[in-house]
């Protein structure tokens, strides 16, 4: 059992303090920023079209019936979640930090009550049960699935089901089949599968770093601000299969399962359905390889890399191609909002955005991170043997997620709107708030779940 006791301050660590707290006031400069340059572009020519940048977001200064739980949640996890986090056995720590992930997403939803916040998100226009009815022949649906994808098609997909591979919008042609249509049960398993990232990330680091660390994680990956678009896209739940497939695809390479063979298979199947719910989610092999060089081991590979295929196999002899799609989607992107969305903005404008849905803790303890990793690079080269330093493994690991979220932004092809779409990603970054001090945890939290409320009362974030 870990201790609960104070530690002991060391006089390095009163030093560094104040680095932490210069990290997220650069963070929200790096916000102020965004807000004041993004609204003078936007009331000079609309080109950014979106209302309150550099979120895609509008003002509206509100409270709701999940007020109430949001603020009570917050206050548990803040007082009770770091002891419980030291103290609970591992599998029930797993089990709560998903129950209390899915309480805090619910009430921030629930802010905005049931039918705006959760069971109306999934019905607009631009969403995937607008064209359940377009599935009721799978064959032919899959096999014209491309030539709907452009504007200037007939009959075009609405945005969300153009920009997405099949997979996402037959999840929800799926749950009609069974009887779970409609907007209410889609928001229901966005918001379920979507806060199991927390076990799934969890699960990783404890594989991967060491149980410790994963503890002091614990808090912090709950109370994330970017609960309030988990709670609300279906971007929520691909976050969610990724981060499973990386954990158990972690549990395979560490061999800290008693089925390695049987991880492995499942992370390639995940990852292969990934592929196939965001196009942009192949990044995700970029902290898949991080995963297997903190490992040292490349033996999952074979029957990841069979899963990855066989979904691959199944959606293209069913008639869809990827490949076709995608350059599909880039030419669609183009006659769309991304046309005029000026790079020069969003490029950094993104960066902004990705301070907002993870918070003040994750950039201080990004700075502690980007600080330890010339000692975790060195530790990797070949002549250097394991990675024995847990921390340092944690810092690959956060780098990994956090490269794939830079290349995301170089691409130019996440012109806003990562506030949601860079989920996937984000999801492992609040992992570093374990390298932040004990004695300050409960602060960082605070520093948290007031973002979030705040975010979440004053901005319908119109995901």
């Amino acid at each position: 059992m870990t201790s609960c006791a104070t530690p002991r301050v060391t006089s390095e660590e009163r030093a560094v303090r104040p680095l932490d707290l210069v990290a997220a006031a650069a963070g929200a400069l790096l916000v102020v920023a965004a807000a004041v340059v993004g609204t003078v572009i936007e009331r000079a020519n609309g080109s950014l079209h979106v209302n309150w940048p550099p979120l895609y977001a509008s003002w509206s200064p509100h409270l709701g019936p999940g007020t109430p739980a949001a603020v009570v949640i917050a206050v548990l996890v803040i007082v009770h979640g770091p002891p419980l986090a030291a103290r609970l056995p591992w599998r029930r720590l797993v089990v709560l930090g998903w129950g209390s992930a899915l309480a805090w997403t619910g009430a921030l939803a629930m802010i905005d009550g049931w039918r705006t916040g959760i069971a109306g998100r999934l019905t607009t226009a631009y969403e995937y049960l607008t064209v359940i009815d377009r599935f009721d022949d799978l064959g032919p649906a899959l096999r014209d699935f491309t030539h709907h994808i452009l504007n200037n098609a007939p009959d075009h997909w609405p945005a969300h089901v153009a920009g997405h591979p099949p997979a996402a919008v037959l999840t929800f042609v799926g749950l009609d089949r069974i009887g779970l249509g409609g907007g209410g049960w889609a928001g229901l398993w966005c918001l379920t599968v979507g806060t199991s990232a927390v076990a799934a990330v969890l699960i990783a680091v404890r594989a991967l770093a060491d149980e410790p660390l994963a503890r002091r994680a614990a808090p912090f990956l709950v109370l994330v601000p970017s609960a309030v678009w988990v709670g609300t896209s279906a971007d929520g739940y691909f976050a969610a299969v990724a981060a499973w497939s990386l954990a158990l695809l972690a549990l395979a390479a560490t061999r800290r399962t008693l089925h390695p063979a049987a991880a492995a298979l499942a992370s390639g199947l995940l990852f292969g359905l990934t592929c196939y719910l965001s196009y942009g989610l192949t990044l995700i092999a970029l902290i898949a390889a991080a995963v297997l060089v903190l490992t040292r081991t490349v033996r999952p590979l074979p029957l990841v890399a069979a899963g990855a295929a066989a979904v691959a196999v199944a959606f293209t002899l069913a008639g869809f191609s990827w490949w076709e799609g995608y350059l599909r989607l880039v030419e669609r992107y183009y006659q769309g909002a991304a046309a005029v969305r000026p790079y020069a903005y969003w490029v950094w404008g993104n960066l902004a955005c990705t301070v907002l849905i993870t918070g003040p803790a994750t950039v201080a303890a990004l700075r502690r991170t980007l600080v330890a990793a010339p000692a975790a690079g060195r530790g990797l080269r070949p002549s250097a043997g394991p990675l024995r330093n847990p921390a340092d493994r944690l810092t690959v690991l956060v780098l990994a997620a956090l490269f794939a979220l830079l290349v995301a932004d170089l691409s130019g092809m996440s012109k806003a709107e990562t506030e949601r779409i860079w989920l996937p990603f984000a999801a492992w970054l609040p992992a570093a708030c374990a390298l932040l001090p004990a004695t300050r945890r409960r602060a960082w939290l605070t520093a948290q779940a007031v973002l979030a409320l705040l975010l979440n009362h004053l901005l319908y974030t119109g995901w």
